[in-house]
């Protein structure tokens, strides 16, 4: 058995491997980051890629669900705020997050963000055609990161290497229609420690991490060491599993189950606790920019946590595990 504690503790000590600048509250002015629209949220390193990249991502599927009006008010929020990382994917609204960052976020700001996108395709000539659909709606010849999306387990890993997948990836890096490349998941840290068996092309990994993932088939466990080991940029998501802290069961949705969040822990617990992880950068799912703004003043606000502290957490929600809380979960 693996002793917790321990473990969390030494994952916590490799936080400080990606840190890069603190925030103007930590009273070290020199280390911020700006940029031409201003200050950044505080930066962090993005593996091997030499990039520094804002502790907090804006979520392309909420972007993309959102009225114009409001998509265009958190952008905004978002980069008023200091973030500069966009997250996107050709399946998010069919196409249409994709259509709308390319429109609000990409003409105005493409020089100064970090964008991401996605591919679900299992086959070479899919994810070809994805990333030049992707590059159309995003309004741009080059993305940041293209990665291979939302891998279900390792007969679904197989198949995407056997059908030519990784090729496409190396070789869109190769004629610079992508910077870096990564791949992505949540149901199973079967199915990352599968693609990591496969490979070590990969740039960047985006992953589930939150308080009760550490309790029930954990990708902090079995698959952030691997990727801090090998030098690739952690990239969080579902810090409040995807609704499911709000007692949600559907993909971005509050519901009726027992509640996380607020019965528990309070939201800024829950993402604290991720940035005490050797994290890169946080991808959040803001409903408005009202939302977005609250996890910019955590970011703003951050400062480590101890091992009693986030002991204590985990604790509180220990026996929430499951799939339950995250449904998502294969």
């Amino acid at each position: 058995m693996i002793d917790r504690r321990a473990f969390l503790k030494s994952m916590a000590s490799l936080t400080t491997g990606v840190l890069l600048s603190s925030a103007c509250a930590e009273g070290d002015e020199a280390n911020v980051a700006s940029d031409r629209l201003g200050t950044l949220l505080p930066t962090r390193r993005f593996g091997r890629t030499g990039e520094a990249v804002t502790m907090l991502a804006v979520g392309g599927w909420h972007i993309g669900g959102m009225s114009e009006t409001e998509a265009q008010k958190t952008i905004e929020t978002a980069l008023e705020g200091g973030v500069r990382f966009f997250d996107s994917a050709e399946s998010y609204q069919s196409g249409g997050s994709e259509s709308r960052l390319g429109k609000l976020l990409v003409p105005k700001y493409r020089d100064d963000v970090f964008l991401m996108t996605k591919t679900t395709a299992t086959t070479a000539e899919g994810a070809w055609k994805h990333l030049e659909n992707s590059l159309s709606r995003l309004n741009t010849d080059q993305l940041d990161l293209w990665q291979v999306h939302s891998i279900q387990n390792p007969a679904d890993v197989d198949k995407r290497v056997d059908n030519g997948i990784l090729d496409v990836m190396l070789e869109a890096k190769e004629t610079g229609k992508t910077r870096y490349i990564g791949f992505t998941g949540h149901a199973s840290p079967a199915a990352h420690e599968r693609m990591l068996e496969h490979t070590d092309i990969f740039d960047a990994c985006q992953l589930a991490v939150n308080l009760v993932d550490v309790s029930y088939e954990s990708f902090i466990e079995r698959v952030v060491p691997t990727l801090v080991e090998r030098n690739i940029g952690v990239i969080g998501m579902k810090s409040l599993a995807n609704g499911g802290f709000f007692g949600g069961s559907q993909h971005g949705r509050h519901g009726e189950n027992p509640k996380v969040v607020p019965d528990r822990i309070s939201v800024s617990e829950a993402i604290r606790f991720v940035w005490s992880l050797p994290v890169s950068t946080l991808v959040t799912g803001p409903d408005n920019a009202k939302q977005m703004q609250e996890k910019i003043d955590i970011a703003k606000e951050f400062t480590g946590m101890g091992d009693t502290e986030r002991q204590a957490l985990i604790d509180k929600v220990e026996d929430m595990a499951g799939t339950t809380v995250e449904f998502y979960k294969a």
